[in-house]
């Protein structure tokens, strides 16, 4: 009998994590700059929110089986919740030095990526019990991550402009918790969301094997590995985007955080349409010339146009189209990992992939920060627009990504490919939004989240994701 519930209380509180998610990722960095007047203190907050969710994505597959994906998705909801909360409510109490900031911003990314990643995971179970295929499911994880995000900026502009980042960041903890509820609630009896019954009793051993597994998996295969090491460039230099550059630009040249809200819900709006236009028509054409002329197009441009304009316009035209094509990616992206991962190693490699994905975003928002000190805001966007451009023209030069339009892997569920299979692809990159997919090119971590964050690697596509579970939404935190 087909039960949608579990899928759309899932889709539910993705949606609603994702539009929170939207309102750190703009209310963090404005509320350092507003706070401390630095753009390199930004920098390093966004260092110690990001470095976690990779630490956290290296060694959390087993322990997602282990626990449950159910059990995950509320406890990771729950934490993040409570950090979250912390910082304006310490604030408010004149009790919020930087180093607490930094620690609790650390321990949101710690705690939000093995939640991203169970939601993720989850998809294709949920999709056979509500009786839909699962390039359906896929399209509509994604399209309701987008459209969320779209949502949460724009309300994260208005909010900030009105009320203050402290209270955008009290709304954000509350959609931490309604998440949790939806999915306590919502995805019971589902056997893929409960504990799995390990074949030995837990030991270091077990759990190194365990782990060892899902990164043998990703090593085995070029593809995979050429997808990881262009979408972590690309969630890196969007991450230092959205936490730092962006900010900056807008207060300098654009009118301040309502700019910010504005440009981000625009490219969530572009990467809503991407997704939708993909699902409709998208089979039509070659998988492979569709990514490679979409990822081009997602993300670099922003970089120069803001660049050389200081007027918001401009900036929004590109960052509406650069959506569009970013939405476009981590449909495909997720799509080949659902077809070629087996499920029993599903949480295994979505962690390798999310770690792999997300690796350089720490670094990102960092070097944003220090190359603005040092070189400008000018000098910083072109140079950060470089690796971004240059990230994206890896499938024009390598041949693994030939392999990209191949179908699933003709292999058992319980057997990890051969060096020589088409592996799977990493969850969505970044495409111009950080997510689990490590949310191509935006604001949510591409596969991998590209957090966003997360699931499979993501490419962003309107700001990150939370520590995409998938393919995403990767809700990368500032």
């Amino acid at each position: 009998m087909r039960n949608r519930t579990p899928l759309a209380a899932t889709l539910a509180a993705n949606a609603i994590s994702t539009a929170g998610t939207s309102l750190t990722l703009i209310g963090v960095p404005w509320f350092v700059l507003e706070t401390t007047g630095s753009a390199a203190r930004a920098g390093v907050v966004a260092f110690c929110a990001t470095l976690p969710i990779v630490v956290a994505a290296l060694i959390g597959g087993p322990v997602i089986d282990r626990i449950g994906r159910r059990r995950t998705a509320v406890a990771s909801d729950a934490v993040c919740a409570s950090a979250i909360a912390a910082i304006p409510l310490l604030h408010f109490a004149g009790a919020l030095d930087f180093w607490v900031l930094c620690a609790l911003m650390a321990l949101n990314g710690f705690a939000h990526t093995p939640g991203n990643t169970a939601r993720y995971v989850l998809i294709p179970d949920l999709a056979e019990h509500a009786g839909t295929t699962l390039p359906r499911a896929a399209s509509l994880f994604d399209a309701v991550s987008r459209g969320a995000r779209m949502v949460g900026a724009a309300l994260a502009g208005v909010l900030i402009a009105f009320a203050g980042a402290a209270t955008a960041l009290l709304l954000d903890a509350a959609t931490f918790g309604l998440s949790a509820l939806l999915v306590a609630a919502g995805v019971r009896g589902v056997r893929a969301a409960e504990p799995q019954k390990a074949e030995a009793p837990v030991s270091l051993r077990v759990y190194g094997t365990e782990l060892r597994e899902g990164y043998t998996y990703l090593l085995g295969n070029r593809l995979l590995l050429a997808v990881v090491v262009m979408v972590m460039f690309m969630n890196g230099t969007d991450q230092g985007w959205y936490a730092v550059l962006l900010p900056v630009h807008a207060e300098a040249e654009l009118g301040g955080a309502t700019a910010i809200g504005l440009l981000t819900a625009l490219f969530g709006a572009g990467g809503l349409t991407g997704a939708l236009l993909y699902g409709a028509v998208g089979h039509r054409f070659s998988r492979r010339a569709v990514f490679t002329v979409c990822v081009v197009l997602c993300g670099a441009p922003r970089f120069l146009v803001a660049a050389v304009t200081g007027t918001t316009l401009p900036l929004a035209v590109t960052m509406l189209l650069g959506g569009i094509a970013g939405g476009v990616l981590n449909p495909i992206l997720t799509t080949v990992v659902y077809e070629q991962v087996p499920d029993r190693l599903r949480s295994r490699v979505s962690g390798a992939l999310t770690a792999g994905c997300e690796f350089a975003m720490p670094l990102g928002g960092l070097a944003a920060g220090l190359l603005v000190e040092g070189a400008g805001a000018t000098g910083a966007l072109l140079a950060m627009g470089g690796v971004y451009f240059l990230a994206t023209l890896s499938p024009l030069v390598f041949p693994s990504w030939r392999t990209l339009g191949d179908g699933p892997v003709a292999e058992e569920a319980g057997q990890a490919p051969k060096p020589d299979d088409a592996s799977p692809a990493p969850p969505p990159v970044s495409g111009s939004e950080p997510s689990p997919a490590p949310p191509v090119g935006g604001s949510e971590p591409l596969l991998p989240s590209p957090g966003s964050g997360s699931g499979a690697p993501r490419v962003s596509s309107s700001g990150p994701s939370r520590p995409t579970g998938g393919p995403s939404a990767s809700r990368p935190r500032p």
